[in-house]
């Protein structure tokens, strides 16, 4: 399984969108579950998403629901995270990572990429 590189993150406004893009920087990742992360310096590392290989199960959690989007599409070896409504407590360092099914361990993260919420 490859490194897994993110991208898309930035400064946007409250209320604002943003996509967020994962993609293995060699081979695919179609038989794995993606799952997506965040991080705030001094705080856990909290679940936001994860999408299993069927393409179907989906898992978001709570105080996201209604306001983000979790999809992939192997046929272009990504995966995307389309996050609308933002807000400043969304603020953090987006990680993607993989994982045989949204239940078990996560092998393989990306290194993260900045997302902002801030007027």
């Amino acid at each position: 399984q490859a490194h897994l590189v993110e991208s898309g993150g930035g400064l946007v406004q409250p209320g604002g969108s943003l996509r967020l893009s994962c993609a293995p920087s060699e081979g695919t990742f179609d038989r794995y579950a993606i799952g997506w992360f965040r991080q705030v310096p001094g705080k856990e590392r909290e679940g936001v998403a994860c999408i299993n290989k069927d393409l179907v199960s989906t898992y978001y959690t709570d105080s996201v629901k209604g306001r983000f989007t979790i999809s992939r599409d192997n046929a272009k070896n990504a995966a995307f995270l389309q996050m609308n409504n933002l807000r400043p407590e969304d603020t953090a360092v987006y990680h993607c990572a993989s994982s045989g099914a949204c239940e078990t361990e996560f092998d393989y993260w990306g290194q993260g990429t900045q997302v902002t919420v801030s007027s």
